[in-house]
C-alpha cells in the first residue's frame, strides 16, 4: 500500500492531492504534512493546469473516491455530467431511486473535488451547497470557469 501526496498550486489557492495504490483519493484545501511526488500526482498537476486554463474538459486519470456503495454510485454519476453542464440533486436521486437529500449528503462528502465536479450538482430551487474551501462561492467559481453560470440565473 503505498501513499503520495503533493500540492498543487490553483487559482483557488493550494490543493493537497493524494494518490493511494495507484489512483488520486483525496482533494483538499489543506496543507500536507509531508509530500512526495509521483508519475500519477505529477500528471494529476498537468490536467489540472490544463483544466484550470480552459484547456480541459475531461479529466483522466485513475480515480478511486472514498465511501459506501452508494457514495460511490453518485461520484459516477457526477463524473458523467459534461464540462460546463449542470444537473440536480434530484435528477441522480431519480436515477438512483432515492431522494435529493442523500444525494446531496453523498456530494458533500466527495472526497476527490473539481476532478469529480460535485460543483456541477444545483438544489432545484437554485445554488445548493458546496463543502469545498470557499463554499458556494467557490462552486459559483467553478461554474463560471467552465461556462456553466448562466444555468444558474
Amino acid at each position: 500500500m503505498t501513499t503520495f501526496i503533493a500540492e498543487i498550486s490553483s487559482p483557488y489557492g493550494l490543493l493537497s492531492v493524494t494518490e493511494h495504490n495507484g489512483a488520486i483519493t483525496a482533494i483538499d484545501w489543506r496543507k500536507p504534512e509531508n509530500t512526495q511526488s509521483s508519475p500519477l500526482l505529477e500528471e494529476t498537476a498537468k490536467q489540472m493546469a490544463a483544466y484550470f486554463a480552459g484547456d480541459l474538459q475531461e479529466f483522466d486519470l485513475p480515480l478511486a473516491p472514498k465511501g459506501n456503495e452508494f457514495q460511490q454510485s453518485v461520484c459516477a454519476l457526477m463524473c458523467e455530467i459534461p464540462y460546463g453542464e449542470t444537473t440536480t440533486y434530484g435528477a441522480i436521486a431519480k436515477k438512483l431511486g432515492t431522494y435529493g437529500q442523500p444525494v446531496g449528503n453523498a456530494c458533500g462528502g466527495n472526497s476527490i473535488p473539481i476532478i469529480i465536479p460535485c460543483h456541477r450538482v444545483l438544489a432545484a430551487d437554485g445554488i445548493g451547497g458546496y463543502s469545498g474551501d470557499g463554499g458556494v462561492e467557490r462552486k459559483i467559481e467553478l461554474l463560471k470557469l467552465e461556462g456553466g453560470f448562466p444555468y444558474l440565473l
